[in-house]
């Protein structure tokens, strides 16, 4: 059951263009001890999609208060919140989309992070390449048949995650996931103006590394840049930190930025 506009349903009005054209935004929160976590940023992340997509939304009080009350009434969990432009429009046309709809939903939280953490992760290269629109880079869309596409081959190996380039073959980040190195103090993550998605725990982790001793650079990188790395990461709203432990023959033991990281990905805002 999902909380549709404040009343619980189980569906949409087939209009929707949501359904209709994958117009709108999401956001995915971690549950913890019945609290959201990072709220205010998930908030602000859909404050962003939404004024970039140019969809009308002024009901952030009530959606604030509404992600508070599904999860507390949780211990652990994921919560996730979907805005769309709402029903309506002739074609492409937004006239008339003066209504958005928000959708609200809870799913258990999944066990296998632990595992991950625990042991580290193998990536594989992905096949599937993201398209370069610096129009959309950063947001997290409705438009995800390429992370669909991108998971069904990853289903068709042994790895647990996937590197993911864009069109011109540069590093951006991985299925669900994006992507932290590191060589001695220096820390790298793809730059995502033309592609891939700007994650709330991503943007949490260049907060804490700018008061860090560690050097944070944004980069345009060949996947080959990781085989001189220390240490590689994968971060999301949810895991929230886990190590990479093999990729492409190369294989990573250090732990560092790990450790430095993991506590510091617990803080709540």
């Amino acid at each position: 059951m999902y909380l549709i506009n404040g009343s619980y349903l189980d569906h949409l009005p087939a209009n929707d263009r949501s359904i209709q054209f994958g117009d709108g935004c999401f956001t995915t929160a971690r549950i913890s001890t019945g609290r959201v976590h990072l709220l205010t940023r998930h908030l602000q992340r859909l404050r962003e999609s939404t004024l970039r997509l140019g969809i009308v939304f002024t009901h952030w009080e009530t959606l604030a208060e509404e992600m508070r009350q599904m999860a507390a009434a949780q211990h652990d969990g994921v919560l996730k919140v979907v805005i769309t432009r709402g029903a309506g429009g002739r074609g492409y046309s937004t006239a008339g989309c003066d209504d958005p709809t928000r959708i609200l939903s809870v799913s258990s939280y999944p066990g296998h992070y632990a595992r991950w953490k625990a042991n580290g992760i193998a990536l594989s290269l992905s096949p599937v390449p993201l398209g370069r629109n610096p129009f959309l880079a950063g947001l997290k869309h409705l438009n995800r048949l390429e992370q669909v596409l991108i998971r069904s081959h990853l289903e068709q190996t042994d790895a647990d995650e996937a590197l993911v380039l864009d069109s011109e073959g540069w590093v951006t980040e991985c299925c669900a996931a994006n992507l932290f190195w590191r060589k001695g103090q220096d820390v790298f993550t793809p730059r995502l103006d033309q592609a891939g998605v700007n994650g709330i725990m991503r943007q949490h982790i260049i907060a804490q590394l700018a008061a860090s001793p560690y050097q944070l650079t944004e980069v345009v990188a060949l996947p080959e840049a990781l085989a001189d790395a220390d240490e590689v990461l994968i971060c999301n709203a949810l895991m929230p930190l886990v190590p990479v432990q093999r990729y492409a023959g190369y294989h990573w033991s250090s732990r560092e930025l790990y450790q430095f990281l993991a506590p510091l990905c617990e803080l709540s805002d």
